[in-house]
């Protein structure tokens, strides 16, 4: 029981999923932190924030309130998103992914992989097709 948990483990997309996650609910806090500090103050240039905070183009309803749609929430969960999904894949996924494919190619991982068969480029399909047609004319 214990030598399966731990191939499970061991095993490399569990441990990237793992990292990816706790760097990622780190990495959310200063992304949160930037967005609250700069992006919803260059926001707020535009908009007037509400009694409730929120900021964004205000509408009159056909009952006569006021309707906000706040950007500001909105931007906020983007960008951090965005920043969060491009740090995740640039510091861990793509090093590991590299990583992983160095350790095959050690192991000769690739060279089993080119047994399959490779199909024909577009110029040897070109050749085939004219050589086909030429014999189609001797006829």
């Amino acid at each position: 029981m214990i030598k399966g948990f731990k191939e499970f483990i061991l095993r490399g997309n569990v441990i990237d999923l793992a990292v990816a996650v706790v760097i990622g609910a780190a990495f959310t806090a200063v992304v949160n932190a930037i967005v609250t500090a700069l992006i919803n103050p260059l926001i707020e240039i535009f908009y007037v924030p509400n009694e409730n905070g929120e900021f964004g183009p205000t509408f009159t309803g056909i009952y006569g309130q006021e309707v906000v749609f706040p950007l500001g929430g909105l931007l906020t969960a983007v960008i951090s998103f965005l920043a969060v999904a491009v740090v995740v894949y640039f510091v861990f996924v793509y090093p590991m992914n590299h990583w992983k494919a160095r350790a095959a190619a050690r192991a000769g991982v690739a060279a089993a992989a080119s047994d399959e068969p490779k199909l024909p480029t577009e110029q040897e399909l070109l050749v085939q097709i004219r050589d086909l047609l030429e014999r189609q004319n001797k006829l």
